[in-house]
């Protein structure tokens, strides 16, 4: 049974950093992606960051919400996923989810099968 589990959430300062973490499983080709997603209260599943494990490549939403400040990584040794986040905003309040999967595809839910109960990230102003 896959399970997953984050950490590494909390309450921050707008500008701050926060690196949250995710206790993967053992990498198959069935789990071979680890995204992370985040839902703010009242909106929608937003994909935030994911990561193919085999080779470590990244992706990230076309969008510039979290580019160049967010960066997903990952340490294959210890079944860890990260994700490196700079310059908080208020509005990146949110639970913060790690999920697993085959990755079809990497940017959207339907790509994971596996979902951690998620780590509440507040950023206040």
């Amino acid at each position: 049974q896959v399970q997953l589990v984050e950490s590494g959430g909390g309450l921050v300062q707008a500008g701050d950093s926060l690196r949250l973490s995710c206790a993967a499983s053992l990498r198959t080709f069935r789990t071979n992606a680890v995204g992370w997603f985040r839902r703010a209260p009242g909106k929608e599943r937003e994909f935030v960051a994911a990561v193919r494990r085999s080779d470590g490549n990244t992706y990230y939403p076309n969008s510039v919400s979290v580019k160049g400040r967010f960066v997903i990584s990952t340490d294959n040794a210890k079944n860890m996923v990260y994700l490196q986040m700079n310059s908080l905003q208020p509005e990146e309040t949110a639970i913060y989810y790690c999920a697993e999967g085959m990755g079809i595809p990497y940017t959207a839910a339907p790509g994971y099968e596996y979902w951690g109960q998620g780590t509440q990230v507040t950023v206040s102003s």
